[in-house]
Order: C-alpha cells, then sequence, then structure tokens
C-alpha cells in the first residue's frame, strides 16, 4: 500500500503545495491504470460500411445491414451511388460486434461527418434511401436441391441473411402470402425436366426426378407435370400482381413466360409426355400473360437444350464476355439504382441454361439494368406488374463461368468481393426500402 506522506517527505519537504501535487498524481495513475485494465469505447454517432474498393467483404455487408433490421430494429441509410452503395446506421455496440463477427469493413464517424455526407449526397446524382423492415424472404427449391447449386441460397447462406424454402406444395396452399421476396432459380415450368432428356435421360438422378414430378401432379390432381407447374407459375405471378418482390434466374426467367404464354396448350413432344405438342401451338400463344419477353419461338424439340430463342446461348463453350450496368439517376429513378449498386460497372459474363435474354424479345415496358458486350442480348432487367415487380438476372452462377450438372460448390469466401453476386443482394435489399422512397 501506498504511503503518500512518506512518499511526499521523501520527494520533497516543500509543504502542503507538495502534498497536493503527490495526490493529484496518484490519482492521475490510478485513473490511467484503471482505464488501462478496463478500456471506455470510443463514442460515435455513426457506423459507416462503405461498399467502394475499401471494403473487406462486399457480399456480408448486406448481411450486416441485414441484420441492423431484423435483430437491432433501427433504419439503414442506403446511400445510392457514394461510396458503391455504401450504408450508415446509428452507432451501436451490437452492430460494432456484429460487423467484427462477419468481417465487414466499419467506419465509425461524427455527427458532422454524416451531415457532410447527406449534404453531398443532396447536391450530387446521389439519393439516400431508409431502409425500414427486414424483408421475409423465401426460395423456391425443391428438397433434393443441393445447397449450392442456386446461386441465391448459397449467398444468402454466406451473407448469414435467413430466409426459408417453399415448393409446389406450399405454392398451392396459398403460403407465398407469408413473403416479401421469393426468388426461383433453374426451375423448368413448362414440364419438361429441364430438357435434360437429350443428356441424361438414362442417369438415375433425372428419372428419379421425373417419377417425383409425375407423382407430385398427380397427388395434386393434375395429369401431367406441364399442368401442376403452369398452375405454379400462375400462382406466383399472382403474388406479384398483389405486391410481391420476385427475383428469378437462370431457366425459371424464360420457362416462366413460356408456361404462362402457353397457357395449357400442349407444347411438349411425345418424348416427354407420352403425346405430341399442339399442332397449332404456335397460333395460341398469348404474350400478353408474359412478365418480360414477347414474340418469342418456343422450341419443342426434345433434343434441344433450349425452351425457346429468349437465350442467346447456352453453349458453355468459349468466352461468355462482360456485360455493363446502366447508369441511372438516383434522385428520380431509385428503383433500377438500387438494383445496380456495384463497386464494378463491368462485370464479368457466366453461362447458365438461360445466358443471357435476347433484347428484342424484351417487352418495351421492361427497364434494362445490364446489357452484354455482344449489341443483341441483355443480362439484367426489372419490370412492374400489378402492385408488385420483378427482376430477372440471366446465368448460373456469378462466380464460377460455366457451372455444370454435378459440379462441387462455389467456396464465396474466394468471391467476397463479387460485384456479379453483389447484384442478388441488392435485391433482397429493396422490399426493405421504405416507401415514401420508392418513384417510378
Amino acid at each position: 500500500m501506498i504511503d503518500c506522506k512518506k512518499c511526499v517527505c521523501t520527494m520533497n519537504n516543500s509543504g502542503p503545495s507538495t502534498r497536493r501535487d503527490c495526490s493529484i498524481f496518484f490519482v492521475s495513475l490510478l485513473f490511467f491504470s484503471l482505464q488501462a485494465l478496463f478500456p471506455v469505447s470510443v463514442s460515435a454517432a455513426k457506423i459507416f460500411v462503405p461498399q467502394d474498393d475499401e471494403q473487406t467483404d462486399h457480399l456480408r455487408a448486406y448481411g450486416l445491414a441485414y441484420h441492423v433490421l431484423q435483430k437491432e430494429g433501427i433504419d439503414v441509410d442506403w446511400l445510392l451511388n457514394y461510396r458503391c452503395g455504401s450504408f450508415m446506421t446509428d452507432d451501436l455496440p451490437g452492430i460494432r460486434d456484429r460487423a467484427r463477427e462477419l468481417g465487414v469493413k466499419i467506419e465509425l464517424i461524427s455527427e458532422a461527418d454524416a451531415a457532410g455526407i447527406y449534404a453531398k449526397i443532396e447536391d450530387e446524382n446521389m439519393e439516400r434511401v431508409i431502409l425500414e423492415k427486414a424483408p421475409k424472404i423465401a426460395v423456391y427449391s425443391p428438397d433434393y436441391a443441393e445447397p449450392w447449386d442456386d446461386a441465391v441460397t448459397l449467398v444468402l447462406n454466406y451473407a448469414q441473411v435467413p430466409f426459408e424454402e417453399f415448393y409446389d406444395k406450399e405454392v398451392l396452399e396459398g403460403k407465398l402470402t407469408k413473403y416479401d421476396w421469393i426468388h426461383l432459380h433453374h426451375e423448368d415450368f413448362t414440364g419438361q425436366y429441364g430438357k435434360f432428356y437429350s443428356s441424361f435421360r438414362f442417369a438415375d438422378w433425372y428419372r428419379k426426378q421425373v417419377n417425383r414430378a409425375q407423382l407430385d401432379a398427380q397427388k395434386f390432381g393434375y395429369s401431367k407435370v406441364s399442368q401442376l407447374k403452369l398452375a405454379v407459375a400462375r400462382t406466383i405471378k399472382k403474388f406479384v400482381l398483389d405486391g410481391g418482390f420476385l427475383f428469378a434466374m437462370c431457366s425459371a426467367c424464360d420457362s416462366l413466360d413460356v408456361a404462362l404464354s402457353a397457357n395449357g396448350t400442349d407444347i411438349i413432344s411425345s418424348e416427354l409426355d407420352g403425346d405430341p405438342a399442339d399442332s397449332q401451338f404456335e397460333s395460341k400463344l398469348d404474350f400478353s400473360n408474359c412478365l418480360a419477353f414477347r414474340n418469342f419461338k418456343i422450341l419443342t424439340d426434345p433434343n434441344v437444350y433450349e425452351f425457346s430463342d429468349i437465350d442467346v446461348s447456352n453453349n458453355y463453350m468459349g468466352d461468355p464476355g462482360t456485360f455493363k450496368l446502366f447508369d441511372f439517376s438516383a434522385k428520380v429513378d431509385p428503383i433500377p439504382t438500387m438494383l445496380t449498386q456495384n463497386h464494378r460497372n463491368v462485370i464479368e459474363g457466366f453461362f447458365g441454361q438461360t445466358t443471357a435474354f435476347r433484347k428484342s424479345l424484351v417487352k418495351p415496358s421492361i427497364t434494362i439494368l445490364g446489357e452484354n458486350n455482344d449489341g443483341i442480348s441483355v443480362k439484367y432487367l426489372r419490370g412492374d406488374l400489378g402492385k408488385g415487380c420483378f427482376c430477372f438476372y440471366a446465368g448460373h452462377d456469378p462466380a464460377d463461368v460455366s457451372h455444370i450438372v454435378g459440379e462441387g460448390p462455389t467456396q464465396l469466401e474466394l468471391h467476397k468481393n463479387s460485384p456479379g453476386y453483389r447484384l442478388i443482394l441488392n435485391n433482397i435489399l429493396f422490399p426493405a426500402a421504405k416507401k415514401k422512397e420508392r418513384k417510378t
């Protein structure tokens, strides 16, 4: 124990002032010792999450934003066109901890710094969109699907964004109303079993899926798989009409519109459903039923790995090229601006059963978000339907140029800054935007 008197006498015998100085010295020493043992957290007004090249993990930054909405229960500012679509929210210890867990870079800034950011946004082609509620997310997926065989499932798991899975049973039972946002991947809504007949008709996995699909159709009271899938497609369309948000990739995009255009007319060859296609099916197509495409030609040959001529190429060979994101006015067109936020404007292409959408077949009401460098096709588009909206993104896996059947999983830890995957995650946050901020 320190003897203050003894210390004072030893150090200096000059009297009371020295004793007072010594007391101050030891109080200060005690304060700094306690501060070293129990450090005080530096307070800040805001947590800023950069989404430019300073970010260590662009994908999990979306997971952090979702966490703030869902677990912390506070709003997130999505700063459109400011440092590539960065996020900002109030400073809370739980957010700092979560960012550390996810490996997401954050910056602690003052109220004055935040005010400066808002001022810059007000003056330039930028916009502040308030995210206020974590959307309920679901993925349309059969229970036999591998979790890595769907880019959206893969990135939601990686970013640690919670979601549910559903399939035909849940659709037909009216359970889509539970969700704000649903995703469809490489599903075949025409009932042709993915058009894998030529390559895989003798494979065990293909035969099992065909048998299961046929049993499911019978269980729900349909004589053909195509009839079951049409009922599902119509219900998904109604989900959008009633105000839902739909995101589809790969063959789900064009097979959905092909099924809706046929509207019950038989477009399937006898090899696949036991009877020939309607000889007059082309004259019976109704493109007004479609979400995004029109005037396309349906390809009925079971040996052709295509549903229609909507897709420009699916040969999985050569160079898929690149696609360029369009620039939008953040204040005038905040929706397409939200959906295209990225740290890259030109993105590497990737194949899929539906690799790219033929531009001449896209409805004029559709907004093209990303166009391929071939001059004839688009990669990324959106549209409004009733009270809701949809977004189609061609290709299978943004981090795997030519993902094929049976290939192993993509390791997103190696692609945590993928601009192609960022486009998917833009879509999951879009429904969280405060309604008064949305403009059409």
